[in-house]
């Protein structure tokens, strides 16, 4: 075999995979750093509409908030944009390579900070803020897919829940510069949050030449020998190690078997693949788009964004809250503090459970903040509902989370994850930007005037996520991604907590050297 790399498949599933080395946790822990510009771009534009400074460069000198139709506007280009990175780096992902993608979306994401740093009115602020979304929604697609492809299964979800901790912690400290700038009285009030944005992205970019590509990415591209060199990297292993041998022959077993009932035609026939096979068929890839694209739109109906992007101007609207720029930052640390406590519980109590629970201590704060601000508008209960909202922050930030972007990135095979896992991340982002175009409309005093009632509507689409959960959301805790892709063959969601691993797809269709060996001389042609 070229490079001398032997392939030997095995039928014990639990030899599939290296012990977890510091290695590992290192390199996913700095690729989740993209979540923190991801976070800081999504957080510091609350904070900004509620400046004096930048109201009056706006609306003019005699405004004293944001209109509607501008706040929707700022706030929802940038999920705009995002939702055609997401699905533009789905097919860059495939051709250049998961890494490579998400740092060319670094530098699109620079461009649009320029952009924004630099405005002084409407028009340039609202062009950077769509270039921007480009780039966010190039990395937050493929950082999720990269990661998922990198991290060993016994901690995957928690690695992979490290990147919505960093997208918490881009929140707060947004916040905390919001907080830092506010009463400044030139454009740095606004110009410092914006171009800080350009640090992380640096950081993440340089960070990113030194870490090695996804060994799934040139498996898929035939170039075995890479795979497995790159995989020796990850895993701290001899690339002759047998763990490294058998987890690679499940990798390009799998890859085998999804291409065998699934062959890969032109560039549209990639994308219609995303939509074969029955609904009935809880393995089918139009149901797992199905699942991973619904779970990233319930993600956004739980809410949460209304209080990051809107939660200054709304807790001005309450009325007795002196310094709505403090509870911001206050509603931020509880997501920043209540996050890591997923790194535990999504290993240890599994993906479905959590996002079951999750939503059901959600739909109770939620209903709560709602009958309270509807009876009283008191100080005792404004203070009562501000508690209730970061209590339902806590549950978001411990399950729905983390636990979306973790499933989205288990539940696709190999042939279509990159453009499952962009179609699912631009579903988030679709909906993210329906939200905050409609949300100003729905709360604001001279338009909806909901006010405190908008929690009615949060707590309805709720609890459809908490039906969701229960009925549709498999469990996917402790599987390598080739399992996942057995179970869901296997299993319905609701009994997917018992399945066992019995077999390996190197083993079942006898992935022996020989024929290892052939499928790189195969792949080896094909290249040249």
């Amino acid at each position: 075999m070229p490079g001398g790399v032997t392939i030997r498949g095995s039928a014990d599933p639990s030899r599939v995979e290296a012990p977890v080395s510091v290695k590992a946790y290192l390199m996913c822990a700095f690729a989740s750093f993209g979540g923190i510009f991801f976070g800081y771009d999504s957080g510091y534009i609350n904070g900004v509409m509620g400046m004096k400074y930048f109201i009056h460069q706006i609306e003019g000198p005699d405004a004293a908030v944001i209109t509607p139709e501008n706040k929707s506007l700022i706030t929802s280009i940038l999920s705009a944009g995002t939702f055609f990175g997401a699905l533009i780096a789905g097919d860059l992902a495939d051709w250049i390579g998961r890494r490579t993608t998400v740092i060319g979306g670094c530098g699109v994401f620079i461009v649009g900070v320029v952009l924004q740093t630099a405005s002084a009115g409407l028009g340039l602020l609202v062009a950077g803020r769509l270039v921007a979304g480009f780039g966010v929604g190039a990395v937050s697609a493929i950082l999720i897919l990269y990661m998922s492809e990198i991290a060993p299964r016994k901690v995957r979800g928690a690695l992979v829940s490290g990147y919505q901790f960093c997208v918490t912690i881009g929140l707060l400290l947004a916040s905390a510069v919001d907080y830092g700038t506010e009463n400044r009285t030139d454009s740095g009030s606004y110009r410092i949050p914006i171009a800080l944005q350009m640090l992380w992205a640096l950081i993440l970019a340089v960070g990113l030449f030194l870490l090695p590509e996804s060994p799934r990415f040139f498996v898929k591209k035939g170039k075995v020998d890479e795979a497995a060199e790159v995989l020796g990297r990850l895993r701290g292993q001899p690339t002759e190690s047998d763990y490294i041998k058998g987890e690679l022959a499940e990798i390009i077993a799998n890859h085998e078997y999804e291409l065998s009932v699934a062959p890969q035609g032109g560039y549209w026939s990639t994308w219609f693949n995303c939509f074969r096979g029955s609904l009935f068929n809880g393995s089918s890839n139009v149901r797992r788009t199905i699942l991973g694209t619904s779970l990233q739109m319930m993600q956004q109906w739980t809410g949460v964004n209304f209080v990051f992007y809107f939660g200054t101007t709304f807790f001005k609207q309450l009325g007795t809250i002196q310094n709505p720029f403090l509870i911001s930052l206050v509603t931020t640390l509880v997501n920043v503090c209540s996050t890591p406590i997923s790194f535990w519980t999504i290993e240890r109590v599994g993906r479905r459970p959590l996002l079951i629970w999750g939503a059901l201590g959600m739909v109770i704060c939620q209903f709560i903040v709602a009958v309270t601000g509807t009876v009283t508008s008191a100080d005792g209960a404004v203070k009562a509902m501000i508690a209730f909202i970061c209590i339902y922050i806590f549950f978001f930030a411990s399950t729905w989370g983390p636990g979306a972007w973790v499933v989205i990135g288990e539940i696709y095979p190999l042939p279509m994850r990159a453009r499952g896992v962009a179609l699912s991340t631009a579903s988030n982002w679709l909906w993210n930007c329906i939200i905050a175009v409609i949300t100003p409309y729905m709360v604001d005093e001279d338009k909806g005037n909901l006010g405190a009632k908008v929690f009615y509507i949060w707590g309805a689409l709720c609890t459809c996520c908490f039906v969701y959960a229960y009925f549709l959301v498999p469990e996917t805790k402790g599987l390598t991604l080739e399992q996942v892709d057995r179970m869901l063959e296997e299993t319905t969601p609701r009994t997917s907590a018992k399945w066992v691993p019995h077999s390996t797809y190197a083993a079942d269709i006898g992935m022996t050297d020989k024929a290892a060996g052939a499928y790189v001389e195969s792949a080896s042609k094909e290249e040249v």
